[in-house]
């Protein structure tokens, strides 16, 4: 790992049975623990959300009702995650808006206090954010490879956003609106 660590750092990611961390349950974790010389353990526990498993939700990660009826729920893993990731670093993919909020949530249920004091956060949606513009001409000229010529002039501005569109929906596969 390029990342230069001084105390480990256990990237994590949660499926959901939504995304209102407030009211949505974790089914599923997985944690990569690296230590400082370069090690890794790794951990992965699907978990009984005790609530029943949007359709929506399921579809995104595959995970059932059924599949989960018999695991233990997020309290019976919660002390021994706690002391797992104990003081680590922490980081993920959109993880400081959504994983760790989520977490900390579920930690809570749980009655246990999961500390975010004295970490580092990798959240590496928030550095693809940095190194990847957001500017119209410059995502015009990611999904066409041209240069976006009159940028700011509002029709120019307009059909740009149009193309964009249009390169997308070819790429991605958007349904129609």
């Amino acid at each position: 790992m390029k990342l230069k660590i001084n105390k480990p750092i256990c990237f994590f990611d949660l499926e959901t049975t939504g995304v209102d961390t407030m009211k949505d349950r974790i089914v599923e974790i997985a944690v990569i623990k690296i230590f400082p010389n370069g090690n890794r353990e790794s951990k992965k526990y699907l978990i009984n959300p005790e609530m029943p498993i949007p359709k929506e939700a399921s579809d995104v990660h595959g995970i059932t009702d059924e599949m989960v009826a018999d695991c233990p729920t997020f309290s019976k893993y919660a002390k021994n995650l706690n002391e797992y990731m104990g003081d680590s670093d922490l980081g993920g993919y959109n993880s400081n808006s959504f994983d760790i909020p989520m977490l900390v949530e579920e930690f809570k249920r749980s009655g246990i206090v999961f500390d975010l004091k004295n970490r580092n956060y990798v959240d590496v949606l928030n550095i693809e954010k940095q190194v990847s513009s957001r500017k119209l001409g410059d995502v015009y000229s990611r999904y066409t490879d041209k240069i976006l010529e009159g940028a700011h002039d509002a029709l120019i501005d307009i059909e740009a956003t149009i193309e964009i569109l249009d390169n997308q929906i070819e790429k991605h596969g958007y349904p129609a609106v």
